[in-house]
């Protein structure tokens, strides 16, 4: 019988990759989803031990110095990264009313919110970490992330979409509309748009999956499948493509395929 936690390691790859970290941090980092409707909100990838050391360093250092920026942040962001997302957010809530106009803070005290499950707050702090006259891309895509996770699909897509008319095609963006329309169910446009974001070598590995989930979401389990491969074991991708396929089953949403095989959408 296939272990559920199979398919939570395929919806985890193709979550949404959204660029709220490199917002605060300079650097591109992505999620942490359990469902379809959840999104990516950018977790430190190093090992756990590295991040637990950082937690006593900086937490250390914090405790000696609360009012450090650069302290917070790093204690912050060690937080984050190993599943603390309460405490982070008050850490960052202390230095954030101790810096107003810092938009660094804002845009890390922002994520942290929405990763605390707190989406209508994240909001409100995250249009403060960017200005009409000096949108930030990273923090659009953030916006839209959050927007997603509430379910508002439409005003999601129009932050990417925002975020895309600053920097044209960049994957992480088009990746998270992507699978922005597939949570809107337009799959057509899902798949068309991480085809191109796909298209950005190297590829990130995260993309491929979101493309490889929303072809199988499409029925097309054999492409889906082979697409998977790339970046999972030939038998953990089987498995993954199997539960998809048994999970759809189960709902009555496998659609007919005439031409299984070809992609409708194909690259733009």
């Amino acid at each position: 019988m296939m272990r559920p936690n199979r398919f939570a390691r395929l919806l985890a790859s193709a979550a949404i990759v959204a660029a709220v970290g490199a917002a605060t941090a300079g650097c591109q980092t992505t999620q942490v989803a359990d469902t379809t409707n959840s999104i990516s909100l950018a977790p430190d990838q190093r090992p756990e031990a590295d991040l637990r050391h950082d937690v006593d360093v900086y937490g250390e250092k914090y405790r000696a110095n609360p009012s450090d920026v650069n302290v917070a942040l790093h204690y912050a962001q060690a937080l984050r990264g190993t599943g603390q997302h309460a405490q982070a957010a008050a850490v960052l809530e202390q230095i954030s009313m101790q810096n107003p106009h810092n938009k660094a803070v804002l845009g890390e005290y922002g994520r942290a919110l929405a990763e605390d499950g707190d989406y209508q707050q994240a909001l409100q702090v995250l249009d403060r970490a960017h200005t009409p006259d000096q949108p930030d891309w990273h923090i659009l895509s953030a916006q839209g992330a959050v927007l997603d996770q509430m379910g508002r699909h439409d005003d999601a897509q129009r932050h990417y979409l925002t975020a895309l008319k600053i920097v044209p095609d960049e994957p992480t963006v088009l990746s998270n509309l992507g699978l922005s329309y597939a949570l809107s169910k337009d799959l057509k446009n899902a798949e068309a748009t991480l085809r191109r974001a796909a298209a950005h070598q190297p590829v990130d590995p995260r993309v491929r999956q979101n493309l490889a989930l929303v072809i199988g979401l499409q029925g097309r389990f054999a492409e889906a499948e082979s697409i998977a491969q790339a970046d999972l074991p030939p038998d953990e991708a089987a498995a993954n493509v199997a539960y998809l396929k048994q999970m759809l089953a189960r709902k009555g949403d496998i659609p007919v395929q005439k031409h299984a095989a070809r992609s409708d959408a194909g690259s733009s």
